[in-house]
């Protein structure tokens, strides 16, 4: 049975260029076959900032929303997070996606693609990993860098990967697919 890989689109804003990028490597993945990846576009989800009156650790969730969302991260065994730069850091909304669940995120490893201008995201995914080590999450060193992202737009907003986007992202979910395999065991023994 493969293990489960959720690519998120961690940008809900309108305009955005995520859902083009979270396609081009959602299909990827599959063409990689070692994982059932799943494209998950937070967007859909529409989560307000965090509303539940108790603490995400005891998963006593009142709201829908929140029930969805938990769910669909506990379905996952491993994670990809198409994100763009916002002020250095995370987008709000995938921040906020983040602290919604506790337990749910607790042993998965997680990877990136950033896009953005020169720094290509690199500096939301440095902030970001500080957040998934507290939520008991691995992220892993692979990751694809897309500096200049509307230079690799088409006219249509599809992404035109180069090479190097084709092979560090190879990399990456094969690294990936080690690191769930090894914390399997882990998220054995916890309440998702």
């Amino acid at each position: 049975m493969a293990l489960k890989l959720h690519v998120v689109i961690g940008s809900t804003r309108p305009g955005r260029v995520g859902p083009s990028i979270a396609s081009w490597f959602h299909g990827l993945a599959v063409e990689h076959g070692k994982f059932e990846a799943t494209l998950v576009d937070l967007a859909e989800f529409d989560l307000p900032v965090y509303d539940e009156p108790k603490h995400p650790v005891l998963q006593q969730y009142e709201h829908e929303h929140t029930k969805r969302w938990s769910a669909s991260v506990a379905a996952a065994d491993a994670f990809v997070f198409v994100t763009p730069e916002y002020n250095y850091g995370p987008t709000p909304a995938l921040l906020n996606a983040l602290d919604y669940v506790y337990k749910e995120w607790n042993y998965k490893p997680a990877a990136f693609v950033s896009y953005g201008g020169i720094s290509g995201g690199i500096r939301a995914v440095q902030v970001t990993k500080q957040t998934l080590t507290t939520l008991k999450m691995v992220p892993i060193v692979e990751q694809v860098t897309i500096p200049f992202v509307a230079q690799q737009l088409g006219e249509d907003k599809a992404f035109k990967p180069s090479d190097v986007h084709v092979s560090s992202a190879t990399a990456m979910l094969d690294e990936l697919l080690r690191w769930a395999e090894a914390l399997k065991p882990l998220r054995a023994g916890t309440k998702r």
